[in-house]
């Protein structure tokens, strides 16, 4: 029961409308009539511009790592079924509970169930978790978008980059990793879950028709492009 608790307010904290009640509050309409009608930072900082997005950037965040603390502050008792883990079993719900959030930011109950991608919350679920793999993560999303502009393109790298970086750091490097045998398979399939919240938007780069942040390409700008 205390888990089952623990897991549902983590998708609750997850389905907070950060985006749609910023753009409600303080500009009077509803974010998702506008745009890509998604519901997180990318297209508020195309609609609303840059104050909006980061706030809405920050609040997405901060759902991630609200989860992950409220899991730790709850949990006190044991696990419902074996841990085969070297992790503390408060590791185990923080994991489970960060992912949860992520959960209610792609469907959220307060938004009929569509909302955003759930990269901000899943960076945020995993800033305490594995920073080497996030900060490799991170270098991966500013290339790829200095090179394209694409920002979805940018996000579905970076996730998939965090089980790569973690395999190449364990396997290749001899990185002493407690508990890779199992947290391998949490990220990957975390990052298989964002990729799949941003099948609209495969769709869209494969037929050419995906929105692009120009100025923020430094490479392979052709000279129309660069006024």
């Amino acid at each position: 029961m205390e888990i089952t608790l623990i897991i549902l307010l983590s998708y609750l904290v997850g389905s907070i409308p950060s985006a749609v009640i910023v753009s409600k509050i303080f500009y009077g309409l509803d974010i998702r009539q506008r745009g890509s009608g998604n519901m997180g930072s990318t297209n508020t900082f195309r609609v609303l511009g840059w104050k909006a997005g980061i706030v809405v950037q920050l609040l997405d965040v901060a759902k991630g790592v609200t989860a992950v603390w409220l899991a730790e502050q709850a949990f006190n008792g044991l696990l419902p079924f074996p841990n085969p883990t070297p992790f503390e079993q408060v590791t185990i719900i923080k994991t489970i509970a960060g992912i949860a959030a992520v959960i209610g930011h792609i469907w959220p109950a307060f938004a009929s169930f569509r909302g955003g991608k759930g990269i901000n919350t899943a960076l945020g679920m995993l800033i305490g978790v594995m920073p080497i793999e996030l900060a490799v993560a991170g270098g991966a999303f500013i290339v790829v978008i200095l090179a394209s502009g694409y920002v979805s393109l940018a996000s579905m790298i970076a996730a998939v980059s965090l089980p790569i970086t973690m395999t190449v750091r364990y396997n290749i490097f001899d990185v002493e990793i407690d508990g890779y045998s199992t947290l391998i398979f949490f990220i990957i399939g975390l990052a298989a879950l964002l990729v799949y919240a941003h099948r609209a938007n495969i769709r869209r780069l494969l037929a050419g028709k995906e929105n692009r942040f120009n100025k923020l390409r430094l490479f392979g700008r052709r000279p129309a492009e660069s006024q």
